[in-house]
């Protein structure tokens, strides 16, 4: 009972809210494609090597998948969405802070069924890899691909702190497609309900569960936004980093 409660919980959020987020997205959107047609620097053609730019978030986590608003983009190939997941993946940060996680759980003792030792935490590291690893997959490589959608994060990096904001949550349910036309982000919301799906054929059996498995796809998703949110004021951040450095 409380987990038919819990589905039907989600279904109402998301179907309300997912509507509201991209009806009110798309202004913000038009304004982002006036800008940038307005610009003939950023519409010329590129290589696709610029998607594969890693501008670190704080100088540290790896970041292949920003578009800055004073870059120059192209439309990505299958094979180069397929690169951005692999570099993210093997990127020595990325390696290093699933460890460091999987470190927390083992001193938390997280799901005891793990057991403790270089064992337990061969188990919690390449449990919390392949979460990564399938969702940052399924999200940035398989349904852009199948779908035709565009994995990157394009900064609107103009108007009011709220503004900005608000348009970097609403991409979590707007993105472009390869043509450049806006769509719903199928590549996102879905991926990562198919990861959290995939999930469970390799975590223990205690977790094996739709309230689980609905945990973990609104986590990915949380986490998400909160990265798109530091993707967007980022680069301004930077900016002011550097001009104070060369100021001194």
């Amino acid at each position: 009972m409380q987990i038919h409660w819990v589905v039907r919980l989600v279904r109402r959020l998301f179907g309300a809210i997912a509507p509201v987020v991209l009806l009110w997205a798309l202004p913000l959107h038009a304004q982002q494609q006036s800008l940038l047609s307005s610009d003939p620097v950023a519409v010329a053609p590129v290589q696709e090597q610029i998607g594969l730019k890693n501008n670190r978030l704080f100088y540290v986590m790896a970041n292949y998948t920003t578009v800055e608003n004073q870059d120059r983009f192209g439309r990505l190939s299958a094979k180069t969405k397929f690169k951005l997941s692999a570099k993210t993946m093997s990127d020595p940060i990325t390696v290093s802070f699933i460890g460091m996680i999987a470190l927390m759980g083992q001193a938390r003792n997280s799901d005891p069924t793990y057991g403790q030792g270089l064992q337990g935490y061969a188990k919690r590291y390449g449990t919390f890899y392949a979460d990564t690893g399938i969702g940052t997959l399924m999200t940035t490589s398989v349904f852009p691909t199948l779908l035709h959608q565009d994995p990157r994060y394009f900064q609107l990096g103009t108007g009011s702190t709220w503004h900005r904001t608000m348009y970097s949550v609403s991409r979590i349910f707007v993105t472009r497609a390869d043509s450049g036309e806006v769509q719903f982000n199928y590549s996102e919301i879905v991926g990562n309900a198919v990861a959290a799906g995939i999930s469970n054929t390799y975590h223990p059996q205690s977790q094996r569960t739709l309230g689980n498995t609905l945990s973990i796809w609104g986590t990915d998703i949380m986490l998400n936004t909160v990265c798109n949110v530091a993707k967007e004021f980022w680069p301004d951040i930077r900016r002011k980093i550097h001009k104070q450095k060369h100021s001194n």
